[in-house]
Order: structure tokens, then sequence, then C-alpha cells
């Protein structure tokens, strides 16, 4: 179940609107055992995401979610909190799980912007270097996502 926190729609950014240090909060999922096992059954079918007595004697002792989910989780809770006219389009990046998602984990993203970069060869776009944390809800980093996203500048009027 994902809740995220309203923002106005009409109300859209451009490269021009943001600013080196702007923060972005996501509404939350809470992911539970079924979400887990369907997701690892499709996409990452190793035996600590969609068995449970299996899960219990591999190195994470316990059933988790696998990494690709707890990414595309984040990437939803992104996608509807941080207001980029263009969308959320990534340009590259790095991802790393410091510790494993749970069954029963509430998530939510922050989202800080690092560095804005206008482009010198496109003129109607830039580069934005974004750093969002995955959080549960005991405030523990489950995920860091580094990313470069492509954000259009506001069109000029001749």
């Amino acid at each position: 179940m994902v809740q995220s926190p309203a923002f106005d729609q009409a109300r859209r950014l451009y490269l021009d609107d943001l600013a080196v240090g702007q923060r972005f909060t996501s509404g939350t999922h809470a992911i539970d055992e079924a979400q887990i096992k369907a997701f690892a059954r499709q996409f990452d079918p190793q035996p600590f995401h969609v068995d449970g007595a299996a899960a219990a004697d591999s190195l994470f002792g316990r059933l988790v979610a696998s990494g690709w989910h707890t990414a595309a989780i984040t990437m939803r809770l992104l996608t509807e909190s941080v207001p980029i006219d263009n969308g959320v389009i990534g340009a590259g990046g790095d991802i790393a799980w410091p510790r494993p998602t749970l069954p029963g984990d509430i998530l939510t993203v922050t989202s800080v912007l690092e560095e804005i970069t206008p482009s010198r060869s496109r003129p109607d776009r830039g580069i934005v270097g974004m750093r969002s944390e995955t959080r549960n809800q005991r405030d523990e980093i489950v995920q860091v996502l580094n990313s470069r996203l492509v954000v259009l500048r506001r069109a000029t009027l001749p």
C-alpha cells in the first residue's frame, strides 16, 4: 500500500526551479511477505526471497526482499514525490543496500539535490545529481541511490 504526500500536479518543476540542497520526502509503502515472494518469484527467485524455511538457513537468517524490489518501490515513491516536469529520468547512478528490507517494513524515501549542471551542448536541459535514502519505520537505511537525472529547462519565449 502506497501513501504519498500530495503535491500540486500543475506545479511541475524544471531545472530553473531547482536548488542544491532542495529536499523531497515521499509517502510510505508497507511491504509484506506476499509482496516479497511474488516479486522474487518473477524477478529474483533466490531461496532467501521466496522460501521462509530456506531463508532461515541463509546468510540473512530470515526472508528478505530482493534489493531490486526495494529499488522498484523506491522508484515508485520517487515518481510520486519528486515533481519534475518530464519525470524522474535517470542518466546513471549507483545503488547500495546497507541492510535488507524485511516483511512488515514501511519504506519512505528522502531525496536531496546535490548538484545541478545546465548542459552546454543542449541548452533545453541539464543534469541533476540526487541522493535518495530509503528508510524503514525504524529509520534504518535500507537503500542509498545516488542518481543523475535529466531535467528540462523552462521554455523561454522568443
